[in-house]
């Protein structure tokens, strides 16, 4: 009695199991269709400019501002080639020849404009962590 018990236990217990994963499933389909339908694919062409996001480099590279007025991303920088589906090798200048010049497409901006946007690479400083 003691066994049927046992297996019965875990009968119902395993199909709990299925079912909660099967409902997970339904929800992360759901979430993802609602997410989709906002997400815009990016994708840039070789020659290219593009913005760099500053933030990745907290605690590597200051800009002589802090807080707000710190920059959020720099630039223009021209795009050398594509690397797998979401990343892309940039033309970095002597002043960041520090940093690896491989981005994630989450990392660039297109640059909607010609002219350099000034934000002064003379006041980088790294840190030695680097």
């Amino acid at each position: 009695e003691a066994q049927i018990l046992g297996l019965e236990l875990i009968q119902e217990t395993t199909e709990k199991i299925v079912q909660i994963k099967e409902r997970m499933q339904a929800t992360r389909d759901r979430q993802k269709s609602y997410t989709d339908l906002k997400r815009k694919p990016m994708e840039f062409q070789v020659g290219d400019k593009v913005m760099l996001k500053v933030s990745p480099w907290k605690r590597v590279v200051h800009f002589g501002k802090r807080g707000k007025l710190n920059p959020r991303y720099v630039g223009p920088f021209k795009v050398l080639e594509r690397i797998g589906d979401v990343a892309y090798k940039l033309d970095l200048p002597e002043e960041l020849s520090r940093v690896h010049n491989t981005f994630h497409v989450s990392n660039l901006k297109k640059c909607h404009v010609d002219e350099p946007l000034v934000v002064p690479l003379d006041g980088l400083h790294f840190d030695a962590k680097l």
